[in-house]
């Protein structure tokens, strides 16, 4: 175990004596890696920041449920009643908005005062305005909704406002899906670097790979420095996009500052969960390792 712990502690202080041989070098990897990774970070920051706020828009998830003129109050009631015990996973609130509570409304109203003024009676029905529950496919279960309601007596028309809910979650689908895509951009670019950095390095270090296999290293010993090398320029790179993310979002929250306010609303970006950055850095370091590994194999066949 000693003897392990050993190897690994030479081999990390080699790989980090080479990065420090070549500052300028290695600082121009670890730059260009890091502005790659600041790109998925500061999308998963937008996506995160801006997925609640979309939902509390001023069009809520609501489904209207329209009784027919002549349909008593006492069916209206019932109506509220079974919505609200027989889709209580499925709604938020219920309330019933009596004919004449909406007349008066519209009245108050001055752009429906002289319309209304030569009606001879109330032509508006009495309505139950449901409230959605959040979650996914928003729009699936209200037409799913609808259509049950409509089925129901003295039930004369369920008015759903879905195309808001549609245009939303195809939005956030879209962001999620190019989110996706960068990141996968992204991971290339990275391994691409590394195995680079990598290859040059193996060149670099062929006189002596080539001696320490005569005095009989073995294959592990020769390329567990390049892999410490790819796992550590990973990790110290994300760590690096993490902290230009987090600059960048300073000037970003300052222009949107005003926005949010003129809207009467405070609204901020921030990064992801410390859980999630840390898993992003150890992603980043294993990905890293794995490409130091693919081009070691490949370019130490001397």
């Amino acid at each position: 175990m000693n003897a392990w712990l050993r190897q690994h502690r030479y081999a990390l202080m080699v790989t980090i004596r080479r990065l420090l041989k070549q500052p300028f070098s290695s600082l121009a990897n670890l730059l260009v890696m890091a502005l790659a990774l600041a790109l998925p970070l500061l999308g998963t920051a937008i996506l995160v920041s801006v997925q609640p706020v979309a939902r509390q828009v001023s069009v809520t998830p609501e489904l209207t449920v329209f009784m027919r003129v002549d349909a008593p109050a006492s069916a209206t009631a019932e109506v509220a009643r079974r919505i609200q015990s027989d889709y209580a996973g499925d709604i938020k609130a219920v309330r019933v908005v009596g004919r004449d509570d909406a007349l008066a409304d519209l009245r108050a109203n001055p752009a429906w005062q002289q319309a209304l003024a030569v009606l001879p009676g109330n032509p508006l029905p009495d309505a139950v305005v449901v409230t959605l529950a959040d979650g996914d496919d928003l729009s699936g279960r209200a037409d799913k909704l609808a259509r049950a309601w409509k089925q129901w007596d003295q039930v004369d028309l369920v008015q759903l406002d879905s195309a808001w809910v549609q245009r939303l979650e195809a939005i956030l689908r879209f962001a999620r899906i190019g989110l996706a895509f960068l990141a996968a951009a992204v991971a290339v670019v990275v391994l691409a670097t590394v195995f680079n950095t990598v290859r040059m390095q193996a060149m670099l270090q062929r006189e002596e790979i080539a001696v320490a296999r005569l005095v009989g290293a073995t294959e592990s010993f020769v390329r567990r420095p390049f892999l410490y090398l790819g796992g550590l320029s990973g990790a110290l790179a994300s760590l690096l996009g993490i902290g230009l993310a987090a600059i960048c979002l300073a000037p970003l929250n300052d222009a949107l500052l005003g926005l949010a306010r003129s809207y009467g609303a405070e609204f901020a970006l921030h990064l992801p969960s410390p859980a999630i950055l840390a898993l992003a850095v150890l992603a980043s370091a294993a990905l890293g390792a794995l490409s130091a590994r693919w081009s070691v194999t490949r370019n130490t066949r001397f």
